[in-house]
């Protein structure tokens, strides 16, 4: 993982761009935050879009059936 954006302002997580996102020009980026108890996930092209909010749980679960694949 990489970490794309600080946090500035302490309300804004700390995003991490999967180092396996690409494309020809970087165009397929998944990121993720993590906070107590959530695990956010979004679009990077699009940060001020739509968010995913995950319990931990779900998160591993999810990771776990993409890894299968």
């Amino acid at each position: 993982m990489i970490r794309t954006t600080s946090v500035q302002d302490g309300c804004e997580p700390a995003w991490l761009k999967s180092s396996y996102s690409g494309g020809t020009s970087g165009e397929s980026c998944v990121e993720i935050a993590v906070t107590p108890g959530t695990v956010h996930v979004r679009d990077s092209k699009n940060p001020l879009g739509p968010r995913l909010a995950l319990t931990p749980a779900s998160w591993a679960d999810f990771v776990s059936y993409a890894s299968e694949g």
